[in-house]
């Protein structure tokens, strides 16, 4: 079961409008009628990617950067946990980008996220990222309009250089509506054991949902490239969300082609029966 992936794909210098793309859009499948197909894909694709991943840590050469952006509620962590739930932890780090510390202000922007990029030989995911410096700091006015301006050119120039010396980015916003957004801040609050994910300031964020969507378009139009695309991956239903990402990783691995190095000595003069 393969699904298009350029459909999410935001060609560079595209126009985007996040309310004309279909927050629950499915290509046509039913989770009723086509969930065990999905989940065996599913399957697959983490099979596949875990196979690839050993092949990437053993040729030590390249890297896997996955970045993911949301609003709040709109499925990050699930999705981290259910692309990744199969591979060799091992070879994959995960870091979040919450607000900066003293020492992290001291520095440009970019500084805290450089030194958690993944080195040759692992993947690594950004649970948000250096575009909450071209996000968050947009909508509340954190930073002056012209600092923020440049920024969006820093970012493709920093993605350029992990592209140019090795590694592979890929960039995920995960779409919801604020319907959804609602639901599942319900949710959190009807489940006691869901009560430590609800952030009552997550209330006021959402008064600015509009504003929130304006930043997204600005930064998906402003910095997807073909080194570094975004892909705007409907996330309302979760089933075809992990299809989607987890096809997206499965054939970025496959691209990149890792191979196993070869052995420094000539495995011939060490036939295993000779082993003691």
């Amino acid at each position: 079961m393969q699904i298009d992936l350029d459909r999410y794909r935001i060609a560079p210098g595209a126009e985007v409008r996040l309310a004309e793309r279909d927050p629950a859009d499915t290509q046509g499948l039913v989770e009723d009628e086509h969930e065990p197909a999905v989940d065996a894909q599913v399957a697959a694709n983490v099979e596949a990617c875990d196979a690839l991943q050993e092949r990437l840590y053993a040729e030590g050469k390249q890297a896997l950067l996955l970045v993911l952006q949301a609003m709040d509620a709109g499925g990050k962590d699930s999705t981290i946990r259910k692309a990744f739930s199969g591979l060799n932890p091992q070879g994959v780090r995960v870091w979040n980008f919450k607000a900066p510390t003293p020492t992290e202000l001291a520095h440009d922007f970019l500084w805290r996220v450089h030194k958690r990029v993944p080195g040759g030989g692992y993947i690594g995911v950004f649970n948000r990222s250096h575009y909450e410096d071209v996000l968050i700091v947009r909508v509340h006015g954190l930073a002056p309009p012209d600092v923020i301006e440049r920024r969006y050119d820093h970012i493709v120039a920093f993605e350029r250089l992990l592209h140019d010396e090795g590694t592979r980015v890929v960039k995920v916003m995960l779409h919801v509506s604020k319907a959804y957004q609602l639901e599942r801040f319900r949710n959190r609050l009807e489940k006691p054991d869901k009560h430590w994910k609800f952030n009552p300031g997550d209330l006021a964020e959402r008064e600015r949902w509009d504003d929130y969507m304006r930043a997204f378009e600005i930064a998906l139009e402003r910095t997807s490239t073909d080194f570094a695309p975004w892909y705007v991956v409907p996330a309302e239903e979760r089933w075809f969300r992990d299809l989607v990402v987890t096809q997206l990783l499965r054939e970025t691995l496959e691209a990149m082609d890792p191979q196993y190095p070869p052995p420094s000595f000539d495995p011939a003069d060490y036939p295993p029966e000779s082993l003691r």
